[in-house]
């Protein structure tokens, strides 16, 4: 069978080919991609090419396919999983393998394996990790979106307290404590306020800083503190540059009692030193953002490490059992992964929105690739609407969904496409 792919190269070196992909083996399965979104590790594996610790170093003469954060539809089962799997079923993957000890992953090492490209074969190894899953959601882009959620559920869960006189850790954030995500206001941050109102031991206050009113304003639409009063949640929506002392209103927001839980969600000093300052006692930081200098620093109160019990750490990914757990809220609705979307767009636009990503402004963008579609926001379907049914047709089916990308936009969109 023939997949058309986006195929790396090496450092800055992207190529849309088609190929012919191998017969699949007894142990492998053969899926078709219908949509993966783009993650910034691939554009940091991009600039680093074969110096990537997961991309092999003959990426040159084995071009390697892009993308990890895919879903799709399985088409053939091999022989070995025929009983577990079957054909029709739609699919996510977990991509953090480590397969005994390897770096490899899907998007970054595998030459008939990645997320953007119209079928894959799904190997050995990923069978017998059991990092194939299946998903019982309506759309396509709720299972894609699924690994950068999971993500932030492995943050959650990684995240841990103490008991006073016991060597114990209470893993996961503080039910009705005070959480905080700092430089927050972005898709992932997004994802994080969404996920927090959904579970059992949620906080009992939020808040979200930037610097960014535009992006505020985005958060407070999507996620709204109307909606977190009606669960019993206090959410607040913070522009700390309009404050000469941001952390005193911070504090104040607490009555002075600091924050539980501090997420980290940019790679900043200033929101490191902030959440530093923040935190309360026995509170727990997470450095969620992955710096690329490898220098990045920054201080931290040590008399409140020996005196508060504060304690920092970082997380980064999730596990298969997070992975399971943010398909199945996705599935039944508990969470809207779509908070974290702005931009769609076809195949063809894939390489300049991986190159480009860091200078488009937004949250997740989300490729489709069996369709040729130029990357487009989703703010921007009513102005294309005017000219072109296909936007305005979207415009109105996210305007049901206050604005966002939803089961029925995705049907319609690949429907359009059919129909071509």
């Amino acid at each position: 069978m023939k997949t058309r792919a986006i195929r790396m190269y090496g450092t800055d070196d992207l190529r849309l080919e088609e190929f012919e992909l191998p017969e699949i083996k007894d142990d492998e399965i053969l899926v078709k991609v219908v949509c993966d979104s783009v993650c910034m590790s691939t554009y940091k594996a991009l600039k680093q090419g074969p110096n990537h610790k997961r991309v092999p170093d003959d990426v040159h003469a084995r071009p390697i396919i892009v993308g990890h954060e895919m879903a799709g539809e399985i088409i053939e089962v091999g022989k070995a999983y025929e009983g577990e799997f079957k054909a029709g079923q739609k699919f996510s993957l977990q991509p953090a393998l480590n397969y005994k000890g390897s770096p490899y992953a899907p998007g970054y090492s595998y030459e008939y394996f990645g997320g953007n490209a119209t079928y894959n074969v799904i190997p050995k190894e990923v069978m017998e990790l059991g990092c194939l899953l299946t998903y019982d959601g309506d759309s396509y882009f709720g299972a894609s979106l699924g690994e950068p959620m999971s993500c932030i559920i492995g943050g959650f869960h990684a995240n841990y307290h103490t008991v006073p006189g016991a060597y114990e850790h209470i893993m996961g954030t503080k039910a009705g404590g005070n959480l905080i995500v700092l430089g927050g206001a972005g898709p992932m941050g997004l994802g994080a306020v969404d996920y927090a109102l959904a579970i059992d031991q949620r906080p009992k206050r939020i808040v979200v800083t930037d610097i960014s009113e535009d992006r505020l304003d985005r958060a407070k639409k999507f996620v709204s503190p109307e909606r977190a009063e009606k669960l019993g949640v206090e959410l607040y929506y913070v522009n700390t540059a309009s404050y000469e002392d941001p952390i005193a209103h911070l504090k104040a927001l607490t009555e002075g009692h600091g924050y539980d839980d501090v997420f980290v969600y940019a790679p900043v000093e200033t929101l490191v030193l902030q959440g530093d300052q923040l935190l309360a006692k026995d509170g727990c930081m997470n450095f969620f953002a992955g710096p690329t200098n490898h220098e990045f620093s920054a201080p931290i109160n040590l008399y409140n490490v020996h005196y508060s019990n504060t304690h920092i750490m970082g997380s980064t990914g999730g596990n298969t059992d997070d992975l399971k757990e943010a398909l199945e809220m996705s599935a039944n609705g508990s969470i809207n992964p779509s908070v974290m979307l702005t931009h769609v767009g076809g195949m063809d636009a894939a390489i300049g929105a991986i190159e480009n990503l860091p200078k488009i402004p937004g949250g997740k963008k989300i490729i489709y690739n069996h369709i040729d579609m130029p990357l487009t926001a989703i703010d921007d379907f009513e102005k294309l609407g005017e000219n072109d049914p296909l936007f305005k047709g979207l415009h109105e089916l996210v305007e049901k969904h206050n604005g966002l990308w939803n089961v029925e936009s995705e049907r319609f969109l690949l429907e359009y496409y059919n129909k071509l």
